[in-house]
This record gives structure tokens, C-alpha cells and sequence, in this order.
């Protein structure tokens, strides 16, 4: 989070003080249309025009991103012609002068090697060129160069390298966000891979075993869970998006429990009180099942010293701006100094069920504040219960998180 914070600052405080040295150019003794005075105007006006190229950069340094930005990078700076590069090429050219592209691309390869920014003229033969000095402000994250902006104007000017420069670093801040955003990403659909990696083995054993048992004495019944068999699976090894629907995770559920009751018959119960208007919400794909199944192991595969039966129940319900979802079992319940150290990941849960990863991935995409809340005791069973906001920017069940 103090990353973050520094990363903001660095991020406004070039474009505030862009904003004052333009105020202060175009300063007049009249107000302006009552927006204060001319430097609070041009200041106000400058975080507008850099508030609407941020979002494409976020996405990270690509030509489409360039297109988007340039024009009101070029308009922050108010310089004849402006250019965004990357390593290899110029990804957007807006203003006069394009037909420099290939000069600016020679002259580059200092200042993206050595990282540091460059003053020079342009050659051109054409009079009605207004472009003869190119400004070059190298873009970095991480100590590693991106690309370049590079501002074009008709004549030399120290004070266009100085706000040149400092664009450019309030370009690479965005693009170092878009970076951390690709690393969240990343790390999302590596907690994916690991949960799919946790699906219990035996789980898988035992499903088959019982439905070979059924194969002989009732192949209908076989049948049936050998195709619940296959709808869970194909569920949980889907490939498509990062998120899913509330319904298709309790129809996931459903599969798995339709499996585990041919396993332990009237052992376990289920009940669901299930608000239809919640079906739609969306929610991180695999989050609610390994819940359900933490409940089966605790609530009943628990009891194995003096098997009993369990009840689990799973309600889903309208709370507002969030849907409320509760799984709650009746088994043998934990420890909650151990849920405490299963959550922090100092201890392996045993079975390898996946609570901490469920609840690393709810904090990820929706905050700390969306973590697991779980009550429980040794004995006492366990209660599970998950905010889910119902809108959140970037989380629909079509899509998948943003990438480059």
C-alpha cells in the first residue's frame, strides 16, 4: 500500500506542477468563466486533460493505448507534434510532422539504452515543416525503459525538456500500475490453477467408486452420476474467464453434491435458501465450491471416529449493494488459532481444501474487507460467510481481468 501511495504522488505532482507553470504563463488579471484564478484554472484544466489520458495507459504501453493517450498528452505539453515509442517502433504520431518517424527511431537508441533523456534538432528539407527540435523523455518501470515520449517543437526550449520529462514520468507511474495490474492478474490465475490443483484426489477416487458400484446393481444410477461426474469436472477445468454467475457455482455445487451423497447417503443433508434475484451476481470462478467441500470434510468425513450425520446449509441473500452467501455445517468445527494460521498460510490445511486461497483471491479483487468471515470452535461446527458486491469495476463473468 506505501508502494502505492508513492506511486500516486509521483504521479500528481508533476501534473499539478505542469498545471501552476501554464497558469502561470497564460496568467491574467481576470478570472476565468469562475473557475478562480488563471493559474487554478490551467491547473484544474491540466488534471482534467491528464485524467482522461490515464485510463488507456493503464492498460499498458501498446499502440492502441498510445493512439488513445497521445492527443491529450500532446495538449498537456502544447507542443507542435508529439510521438509515444516503445523498444522497437513508433506506436502513435500526433501532430505535424509524422514523416520524422524514422529519424526519431535512429536517434532514440541512446536514450533508451542508457535511460537518460536527449535535446535534439530534426533535419528536414520541407519549409513547411513547423518541427525542428525533437525532445526525448525516456518512459521507465522498474529501472527498465518502455519506450520514449518524445515532444516536437519549432524551436529549442528548456522548459519543454523540463515538462517533457516530467510527462513522461507521470506516464510511466501509469504504466507501472498497469504493470502491477498484470501481476495481479497473473497471480489470480495462478491461485486458479493452484485450487484446480487441490481438487481432493480422493475425492476423485471415490466418486469413481461409487459410481462402479452402481454399474452392475443400477446402471441407470451409474449413468446419472457418471454424468454429474463429467458436468462438475468440465466446470472446475473450464478455461474461459476468471469469474462466473452465483447460479453457475451452486449448479457446480450441486454436481459435486449429487456425488457426495451417492457416497454417503442419508448421512448428510443439505438445505438451500437461495434469493433468485442474487442467481445473477458475480463472483470469482471456484469460490464457493471448496467451501462446500470444506464443509463436507469438517461436517462429515470429521465424524469418522463415530460417524454420524451432518447438515449443511447454504443461504443466499439480498443485501443491498452485496449479496450475502453463508455456508454453515454442523460437524466437527476447528481450532481457531489453527484457522488463523491455515488463513496466513504458516500451516498446510489438512486435505489441502483451499480456505486461504478463497480468501486471498475475495481480497484481491474486491479488498480486505471482503475476506472470508468465519466462526468456529473445536466441536461447535463452522459458519462461512462471503460478501459479494454485486457491481465492481472489472469483474463480469464474460471477461477476464484486465491484460496486456
Amino acid at each position: 500500500m506505501s508502494g502505492f501511495l508513492a506511486g500516486l504522488c509521483v504521479a500528481v505532482l508533476p501534473v499539478l506542477a505542469l498545471g501552476v507553470w501554464l497558469g502561470r504563463r497564460t496568467a491574467r488579471a481576470k478570472s476565468l468563466a469562475g473557475l478562480g484564478t488563471p493559474v487554478e484554472h490551467a491547473t484544474f484544466e491540466t488534471l482534467h486533460t491528464a485524467s482522461l489520458a490515464a485510463p488507456p495507459l493503464r492498460a499498458g504501453l501498446t499502440e492502441e493505448t498510445a493512439r488513445k493517450s497521445a492527443r491529450k498528452l500532446r495538449s498537456l505539453l502544447g507542443t507542435d507534434a508529439l510521438c509515444l515509442t516503445d523498444q522497437r517502433q513508433v506506436l502513435v504520431w500526433d501532430g505535424d510532422g509524422a514523416h520524422h518517424r524514422s529519424e526519431i527511431m535512429e536517434r532514440l537508441a541512446g536514450p533508451l539504452e542508457t535511460g537518460r533523456g536527449e535535446a535534439f534538432r530534426l533535419t528536414c528539407d520541407s519549409l513547411d515543416c513547423s518541427v525542428r527540435w525533437a525532445v526525448v523523455a525516456p518512459l521507465t518501470v522498474d529501472d527498465r525503459v518502455h519506450g520514449a515520449l518524445v515532444a516536437c517543437a519549432p524551436r529549442e526550449s528548456a522548459v519543454l525538456v523540463r515538462a517533457a520529462g516530467e510527462v513522461a514520468r507521470w506516464v510511466s507511474v501509469q504504466l507501472e500500475l498497469a504493470d502491477l495490474d498484470q501481476s495481479r492478474t497473473r497471480l489470480i490465475e495462478a491461485e486458479i490453477k493452484a485450487l484446480r490443483a487441490q481438487i481432493s484426489p480422493h475425492f476423485i477416487f471415490n466418486s469413481l467408486a461409487v459410481i462402479a458400484s452402481f454399474v452392475r446393481t443400477d446402471p441407470e444410477r451409474a449413468r446419472e452420476l457418471l454424468l454429474e461426474f463429467a458436468d462438475f469436472t468440465r466446470y472446475s477445468f473450464r478455461r474461459h474467464g476468471d469469474f462466473t454467475t452465483l447460479a453457475e457455482e451452486l449448479h457446480a455445487i450441486d454436481h459435486y453434491l449429487a456425488l457426495v451423497r451417492a457416497r454417503f447417503g442419508d448421512r448428510l443433508s443439505v438445505t438451500l435458501q437461495i434469493a433468485p434475484e442474487v442467481l445473477p451476481v458475480t463472483l470469482p470462478f471456484l469460490c464457493l465450491q471448496p467451501l462446500v467441500e470444506n464443509a463436507v470434510k469438517h461436517g462429515l468425513e470429521g465424524k469418522a471416529v463415530s460417524p454420524g450425520k451432518c447438515h449443511i446449509q447454504i443461504t443466499a441473500q439480498d443485501a443491498g449493494a452485496e449479496a450475502l452467501v453463508v455456508i454453515e455445517d454442523d460437524g466437527a468445527g476447528m481450532d481457531p488459532g489453527l484457522l488463523r494460521r491455515i488463513l496466513a498460510r504458516e500451516v498446510s490445511p489438512s486435505g489441502g481444501i483451499g480456505l486461504s486461497n478463497v480468501d486471498d483471491r475475495l481480497r484481491q479483487v474486491y479488498g480486505d474487507d471482503h475476506g472470508l468471515v468465519i466462526e468456529t470452535a473445536a466441536g461447535a461446527g463452522m459458519k462461512i460467510t462471503v460478501r459479494l458486491p454485486k457491481y465492481q469495476p472489472g469483474v463480469h463473468p464474460a471477461g477476464r481481468l484486465p491484460r496486456e
